[in-house]
């Protein structure tokens, strides 16, 4: 479905985001793996996490969902779970399979991991590797793509796993596997990436100059998981950003996720010099929380290096629109991750800034774009290439412009963000 965007003569409101899926997924595993119940409130209504909810329902876990975005988990431990007679479909969750496959490898089910035409094109082979060297048996189409088959008959090996990029889903599926190991495995981190895996199931870490080093084992108890879980981090960086171009704008985003290891594009919006104001901080379970208001700013252009990217990836594609309506010229490079997402998320915003007119450079890791505070986007037909992320982007970017434009296949925002499009009618109404 295309969506028409109106260009917005002011932005001011209080907006209740979705809830962090990143987390959501997390804390429907940990629970299940927890000996015991768990009551987790503020579940991610997005599709993505309940793919990794269906799936637990395959291997035997009994989840009820309640009303106000509760969900009651019935943890079955370690070594409850039960081989699934079906395949588990993991939709167009990569974090979804990528967890899952962890799991199936230290629980030692038989298990097959399918998922859509987009997952399904998605690389594997970075988890297929450790794993392989942990014991599992992994069928992969070409050695590479879902379906996963996923078996393993012989002991669990521990694994010294230095990270050779910054991917917390790497990491997650690398401790959980682990986590089913007599002797601990340990993950070599030196570039950060997101730690939600540790910080929910209390891990080890060790610190040795700039490594972290993280280890998981049977002896590591799995912690009941009922807390609320904080509003999307991600899903607030579309609205700081709308909020920092406009010039007529005050929005407030509570109960907003703040873990450090999220909160790049935070650092990099204050940098660019964003009006932004965080009060009531607390945490919510392991995880820091703080309400935001962003109002209209001035902003400077920004240089994003590979060393900082791992702490935004998934904010890039609004950072860039931040970019274009900056006074100067901003650079991102290191981020070649980007082309391996649901879409080729770099092409993705090239096509967007040159149908809005605007003056920019891409490269094989990044963009450089010449940024203009009085930038006026051409009404355009934007093409979201079926990628949430983007379409949000040039939403927000349509908000600028003179004349109406469309979000081409705009309803993709439902995969992480399913209110959007009330949310922003409600900002600009």
């Amino acid at each position: 479905m295309d969506y028409k965007v109106q260009p917005a003569t002011s932005l001011q409101g209080t907006l209740q985001l979705p809830a962090d899926k990143s987390i959501s997924h997390r804390a429907a595993m940990f629970a299940a793996l927890h000996e015991g119940t768990s009551v987790i409130t503020n579940f991610s209504e997005a599709a993505d996490p309940h793919s990794t909810l269906d799936c637990l329902r395959r291997l035997g876990v009994e989840i009820e969902e309640q009303s106000g975005h509760t969900i009651k988990v019935e943890g079955v431990g370690r070594d409850g779970m039960k081989t699934p007679s079906t395949d588990l479909d993991c939709g167009n969750s990569g974090t979804t399979m990528r967890l899952l496959s962890g799991i199936i490898t230290g629980s030692g089910l038989s298990a097959r991991l399918t998922g859509d035409e987009s997952l399904s094109n998605r690389t594997m082979r970075r988890i297929i590797e450790p794993l392989r060297r942990m014991g599992a048996h992994i069928d992969a189409r070409e050695d590479d793509f879902a379906p996963l088959s996923i078996s393993r008959s012989a002991a669990l090996k521990p694994l010294h796993f230095p990270l050779p990029i910054a991917s917390a889903q790497l990491k997650s599926c690398v401790l959980l596997a682990g986590l089913f190991g007599e002797k601990p495995t340990e993950v070599v981190e030196t570039l950060p990436s997101r730690d939600h895996t540790e910080r929910l199931l209390s891990l080890s870490i060790v610190k040795e100059g700039e490594k972290k080093i993280i280890r998981s084992s049977r002896q590591d108890p799995v912690p009941q998981q009922s807390y609320r879980v904080p509003n999307d981090f991600s899903a607030a960086a579309f609205w700081l950003v709308a909020g920092a171009i406009h010039p007529d704008a005050s929005i407030r985003l509570p109960k907003v996720g703040l873990n450090p290891s999220r909160t790049g594009a935070l650092e990099i919006l204050k940098q660019m010099g964003t009006d932004i104001e965080i009060t009531n901080n607390h945490n919510a379970g392991a995880e820091p929380v703080a309400d935001i208001r962003v109002k209209s700013s001035r902003l400077r252009p920004v240089t994003i290096t590979e060393e900082i990217v791992p702490n935004c990836i998934d904010e890039i594609p609004i950072l860039a629109i931040a970019m274009l309506f900056a006074d100067g010229v901003s650079k991102v490079s290191g981020a070649e991750e980007l082309r391996h997402k649901e879409t080729d998320r770099l092409h993705a915003l090239a096509e967007m800034l040159s149908a809005a007119g605007a003056e920019f450079e891409e490269y094989a890791d990044g963009l450089k774009i010449a940024g203009d505070p009085d930038f006026i986007p051409d009404g355009a037909a934007f093409k979201s290439f079926h990628d949430h992320r983007i379409a949000m982007a040039a939403a927000v970017m349509g908000l600028m412009g003179e004349e109406p434009s469309t979000v081409l296949d705009g309803d993709s925002t439902a995969i992480s963000y399913p209110n959007f499009w009330t949310d922003l009618s409600m900002l600009t109404n």
